[in-house]
């Protein structure tokens, strides 16, 4: 069984963001990029199911400049057998990404596709959802645990009142929540043999797929400044406080 997953370069998530003074996007300049963090487990699931027997073979794939060699590398390290870089100077919107992944996916013919459940850059969550629906193959969002038995799926995903677990036929698509597993530590050596390996680079003009954006970016702005706390002498005082702010009845 092939596994594809597609990954993300963002700001690493240790990184305090800044925004440029004219509020026009996130300044990233000299900024420490890395690995989308939903996507490391993704490619740590990948990385399990070969391990386990199920899966023959792992491809990483993620669009972007040439800057996201770093993050596919990285991939490698942890186990990935292949690497493709999907170049575009365009800033990649999700229902562009999800069509550049499904002319992969008609290409590769990979039995799973896996990816981060969002990416932290704009938490938009979308992009799994649309490569399903363009794709029209079962899909598994927020997912925490995954069991594979031949071409049957189990998957328990994350919702808001706890957990759901479904069961679907593959192909399909399935988008990693944090819980899923937690990603191996990438030793040297295995990232100074990532760097000898080579990783295939595809124009994404060549796909040809539309990828014009359909969404505008009016601003950037910080969030409000949260107000002060204040403390209380005595029940009493909290319960009228309470009683006061916005005609709560108690």
């Amino acid at each position: 069984m092939k596994i594809l997953v597609a990954i993300k370069r963002v700001v690493d998530y240790n990184i305090k963001v800044r925004i440029k003074p004219d509020g026009s996007n996130v300044d990233i300049d000299g900024v420490k990029m890395s690995i989308n963090p939903f996507d490391e487990n993704a490619i740590e699931e990948a990385v399990r199911l070969k391990e386990k027997g199920i899966a023959s073979e792992i491809v990483v794939v993620s669009l972007g400049g040439a800057a996201n060699q770093d993050v596919l590398r990285h991939a490698l390290a942890m186990g990935a057998d292949r690497a493709i870089l999907v170049e575009s100077d365009q800033d990649l919107q999700p229902l562009a990404v999800s069509k550049l992944l499904k002319s992969l996916v008609d290409r590769e013919q990979p039995a799973l596709t896996i990816l981060g459940k969002q990416a932290i850059d704009d938490d938009a969550g979308q992009t799994g959802q649309m490569l399903a629906a363009l794709l029209d193959y079962p899909q598994a969002t927020f997912t925490s645990t995954i069991s594979i038995n031949g071409n049957e799926v189990v998957a328990i995903r994350e919702v808001d009142g706890g957990t759901e677990t479904i069961g679907f036929n593959l192909p399909a698509v399935i988008t990693a929540d944090l819980r899923l597993n937690e990603p191996r530590f990438v030793k040297l050596p295995n990232l100074m043999m990532a760097r000898k390996k080579s990783i295939e680079t595809i124009n994404a003009t060549d796909l040809g797929v539309d990828t014009k954006p359909r969404l505008q970016l009016l601003k950037v702005s910080e969030p409000p400044a949260r107000k002060s706390g204040i403390k209380v002498g005595s029940v009493q005082e909290l319960l009228a406080k309470l009683r006061a702010h916005e005609g709560i009845q108690l």
